[in-house]
């Protein structure tokens, strides 16, 4: 019992001690990083210059005379991006002194070089017709078109193509306001309407009675 109560004092003295010791690594590793992003030309400011840790999702940006600060651990690599400029990567030192570090990072601009393009006028009127008239449309098109436009075809679609949602519903209210616009009375019938007859004599024409 006394060997227990001798070992726990012992590690509740040595304890705060440790704790105090990694608090204060921690603490020195901190170090406020602070500068100026400028062109190596002209060394003016570059505003919106990305300021990120490498390898950590946090960062900042310069503001409008190119200037940043942010707060990382020594040994972090930091990395300067913009979209006209050359990437430029620093490491902050192990052994410096302190927990502030300023620099002045110069960046080169980034030449970007794109295709060729050529400007041409456009055609007149004359010209347009011309070419539209003359363009040669492949046969397997105009076959196709023929085929897609073909009467039996499309009377085909007509039968097995069934209706859709729309299609359906309209049917029905045309239902509903037909035996409600002759309720109490009996329904035309379209033995006497000119225009079924010449439908059905027009379906009769081209065979649609015919059996199959």
């Amino acid at each position: 019992m006394k060997k227990f109560l001798r070992y726990t004092a012992i590690v509740f003295f040595i304890l705060p001690i440790t704790a105090k010791a990694q608090f204060e690594n921690a603490r020195d590793s901190v170090v406020q990083l602070y500068g100026y992003v400028m062109t190596a030309d002209s060394l003016e400011g570059i505003p919106a210059v990305s300021v990120v840790v490498k390898g950590q999702n946090r960062g900042t940006i310069t503001n409008n005379q190119g200037v940043f600060s942010i707060v990382v651990l020594k040994g972090d690599q930091i990395e300067f991006t913009h979209v006209s400029y050359k990437p430029k990567t620093i490491t902050v030192p192990r052994d410096m002194e302190g927990n502030q570090w300023s620099v002045v990072q110069l960046m080169v601009k980034d030449t970007v070089y794109l295709p060729a393009t050529i400007i041409r006028p456009r055609p007149t009127p004359e010209q347009f017709a011309r070419d539209f008239v003359n363009a040669k449309v492949p046969d397997d098109d105009i076959e196709t078109a023929r085929k897609n436009t073909d009467v039996a075809k499309r009377r085909v679609l007509m039968k097995t193509t069934p209706g859709d949602g729309g299609e359906a519903t309209a049917l029905q209210f045309r239902n509903i306001a037909q035996k409600a616009t002759y309720r109490g009375q009996i329904p035309p019938m379209n033995i006497f309407n000119p225009a079924a007859w010449a439908d059905f004599i027009e379906a009769w024409k081209r065979g649609d009675f015919k059996n199959k």
